[in-house]
């Protein structure tokens, strides 16, 4: 037999041995959807699938990570038993969103609704001006831009007054500026360190290299924080795109709670614990911080947004810039649909990722035909991510309704019960309805056949992304 035939057996084996492994490995611990796109990609090209597995397939962390998370719990636990608890009584969902995020429902003494840009890095810099003792922010992008430079001058200035100022980047989100924009934090006194590092001759121990801090939150003495979709830069950063955000600013408990889950990420990344914030005793609003992400091991975003659309009896709300849903969540809403419950997906026509626009865009029929409603947000990328339950509960934060979010990043939510704070976030959703067409699904229906292909092919690979 000629050694080229020695080699092509060699290979044949090499695929199919692949193939039968990665027949038992893949669907452990996966959602069904994901397992399906990855065995077809197996099955067809199994080499480059092991290599891109071994990059990118295994949504968890390694084993030293898992430890240094369970460590941080004591921080975790020890702000989460020092909440006060409010009078009035909240929803059944906040007792998933505490066993899912560890925080319980405590209290706000105030808090406001930011959807003008500028105002909110405004009001962000106006409060750093004003801290005493502390500030700590982490923030998937910081940029080197004037947005970057107005907020770094701004925690420059509070660390000559002697607050301990600390600040965490995610080092993929904010890649094309974290050098710059490290040495620019460091020149100004500021301690700052880039979460999950990616070094890929360390995989082994990282595992998969995309999991990312996707948080966007800001705690000032730990008396008020900001949570929400808005990151550390330029307003229209992409060129041809301008964002448009949503931020909650709350003072009281709930700002110890935030202040909570930075502490955690901080002893992530550094073994270093913090001391724990004061808490207000005020608990006049009742508000629930919960963060998710692939430290926890379940998908908590997810399992929130699904029991929440359960629960629905007349109206819900999802204004998310990337929808991509898994099959628990499409379930959840045709089910809603058909229980009567009106349901509006608020969506954004400019989009920044056109793989991900095409996987979002072959949802479209399947979910008018439930009866979901789809609107398209008009002129800017509507970056906002937000949810509102018959008005009586709330979601903001920094999670979308897409399976990156779902599996792969941490995210952080905040759950508003108040009848008007709830109020509020409806009519900021009214307003994005408003600037936004309807889908119409004759019309949808009438777009080219190839326009379709590629959505398709798009949705084959949407739980790889």
């Amino acid at each position: 037999m000629a050694w080229t035939e020695h080699l092509a057996l060699v290979y044949f084996l090499v695929e199919w041995s692949i193939r039968l492994v990665m027949v038992v490995v893949v669907p452990l611990r996966r959602p069904p959807e994901a397992a399906r796109s990855w065995l077809l990609l197996v099955f067809f090209l199994p080499l480059p699938a092991l290599v891109l597995y071994r990059l990118i397939g295994r949504p968890r962390f390694p084993a030293w990570r898992q430890q240094r998370f369970a460590e941080a719990a004591v921080v975790r636990r020890r702000v989460a038993i020092s909440l006060p608890r409010p009078a009035q009584l909240v929803p059944g969902i906040a007792d998933l969103a505490e066993r899912l995020g560890e925080f319980p429902v405590t209290g706000a003494s105030s808090l406001a609704l930011i959807g003008d840009y500028e105002q909110s890095i405004d009001r962000l810099v106006s409060d750093i001006d004003a801290a005493e003792a502390s500030v700590h922010l982490l923030t998937y992008i910081f940029a080197d831009d004037a947005t970057g430079r107005k907020v770094a001058a701004a925690l420059g200035r509070a660390v000559r007054r002697g607050a301990d100022v600390r600040v965490l980047i995610d080092a993929i989100g904010s890649r094309p500026w974290a050098r710059r924009t490290l040495a620019m934090l460091e020149a100004e006194g500021v301690q700052c360190r880039l979460t999950l590092p990616v070094r890929w001759w360390t995989t082994v121990r990282r595992a998969r290299a995309d999991l990312r801090n996707h948080r966007k939150i800001a705690v000032i003495d730990g008396r008020l924080a900001y949570v929400g979709s808005q990151n550390i830069v330029d307003r229209d950063f992409r060129r041809g795109i301008v964002n448009d955000e949503l931020v909650a600013r709350v003072e009281g408990a709930a700002a110890a709670t935030v202040a909570g889950v930075f502490a955690s990420d901080w002893y992530l990344e550094t073994r270093e614990i913090l001391s724990a914030p004061p808490v207000s005793e005020e608990a006049l609003s009742p508000v629930q911080i919960m963060p998710s992400g692939p430290d926890y091991g379940v998908p908590g975003f997810e399992r929130l947004l699904v029991a929440l659309i359960h629960a629905a009896k007349t109206q819900v709300t999802l204004v998310s810039p990337y929808l991509i849903p898994d099959e628990a969540l499409l379930a959840a809403l045709q089910t809603a649909a058909y229980r009567g419950v009106v349901i509006d997906l608020v969506v954004s026509r400019v989009v920044d990722q056109r793989l991900v626009r095409l996987a979002q865009r072959s949802f479209y029929d399947e979910l008018m035909s439930m009866g979901v409603r789809i609107h398209r947000y008009r002129d800017h990328l509507l970056h906002a991510k937000h949810v509102s339950i018959d008005g009586r509960v709330g979601v903001i934060g920094s999670g979308n309704a897409d399976l990156r979010s779902f599996m792969l990043n941490a995210e952080v939510s905040m759950l508003l019960y108040d009848p008007a704070h709830v109020a509020d976030l409806v009519a900021r959703q009214a307003e994005c309805m408003a600037r936004s067409d309807r889908l119409d699904l004759r019309e949808w229906r009438r777009r080219p056949m190839a326009v379709s292909l590629a959505e398709n092919l798009a949705r084959l690979v949407s739980p790889l992304l």
